[in-house]
């Protein structure tokens, strides 16, 4: 099936007054060249897979967009509306497998007219999913590159928004491109006091016989929506979990890693900085059956 263009939905009267739905034509210019989103990446957002119709981890996307908004000081997003322009535009994909919706919230036009404080501006848009068959099956090359904070970053220095989903992406594509100019696929970011975080746009697992674990998110890393989902099954493939500090020595020892987001799912790692790394093969293709089944 062709895939459609891309579809959007404005968040009208997001202050002063009941916020509300307003579709908008996504090949039509939306956003002023003075909303801070734009000059600042002074915003948050949320990436919610659809699978068949059907959002995937909404709620605890829902809670995290939420939590972001509270880290930026901006004002609480009422959930309902987001809520619906969510599954509205999710129906509308429901004949593709896999699709995406994403959130957005900034703080507002920097200048605003009328003076007084940015009235901010919110928006929904979504499409269908590229094609992640080659990174789900064959697996990455990751890198890891130092990220510069320590581990207790988001203890000692809350102002630098650790953790939070924010618009400023310019670190996190720089990290990108400095992977594939060293012949990799992807990061995994580690703190400056020697212990591993995430890659720029997803959570790092790790199996070390049959135990699954991740990185604490005090580490200022961001809470992962689709970690958490793999570990509420990992039981019914008889794996336990755990949330745990992790060296780099623990990931080029591992018996498996992936780094899972929500749009990618479960992508195994098969190499660390150049050197080679098991890929479990029939779990990869059991958590992206699941993460793409799920229906909630």
């Amino acid at each position: 099936m062709t895939a459609p263009h891309h579809l959007l939905l404005v968040v009208a009267g997001i202050a002063g007054e009941a916020s509300h739905l307003v579709e908008a034509d996504a090949d039509a210019a939306q956003l002023s060249v003075l909303d801070v989103a734009a000059t600042r990446g002074d915003g948050i957002f949320e990436t919610i897979s659809i699978g068949q119709g059907h959002p995937q981890a909404l709620e605890a996307h829902l809670q995290r967009f939420a939590r972001s908004a509270r880290m930026l000081d901006l004002p609480a997003p009422d959930l309902t509306v987001w809520r619906d322009a969510v599954l509205a535009l999710a129906h509308r994909l429901a004949d593709h497998d896999e699709a995406w919706v994403k959130t957005a919230l900034s703080r507002g036009v920097e200048l605003p007219a009328a003076g007084g404080p940015p009235v901010p501006t919110g928006w929904a848009y979504a499409t269908v999913s590229p094609q992640f068959r080659r990174e789900r099956t064959e697996g990455i090359d990751v890198v890891l590159l130092d990220r510069g904070l320590r581990s207790d970053v988001s203890a000692t220095s809350p102002w630098l928004l650790a953790g939070a989903k924010t618009l400023s992406y310019a670190v996190n594509r720089a990290a990108v491109r400095e992977a594939q100019r060293r012949g990799a696929d992807d990061v995994v970011f580690v703190s400056s006091d020697g212990l591993l975080l995430e890659g720029p746009t997803s959570t790092l697992v790790v199996r070390r016989g049959d135990t699954l674990t991740t990185p604490p998110d005090a580490f200022g890393i961001l809470p992962g929506t689709t970690q958490v989902d793999l570990f509420a099954a990992a039981d019914q493939w008889g794996l336990a979990t755990a949330v745990e500090p992790l060296s780099p020595d623990d990931l080029r020892g591992a018996d498996a890693a992936w780094l899972v987001s929500s749009v990618r799912h479960a992508a195994p790692v098969r190499s660390v900085d150049g050197a080679p790394l098991p890929v479990d093969a029939p779990l990869t293709a059991t958590m992206n059956g699941f993460l793409r089944d799920r229906r909630s």
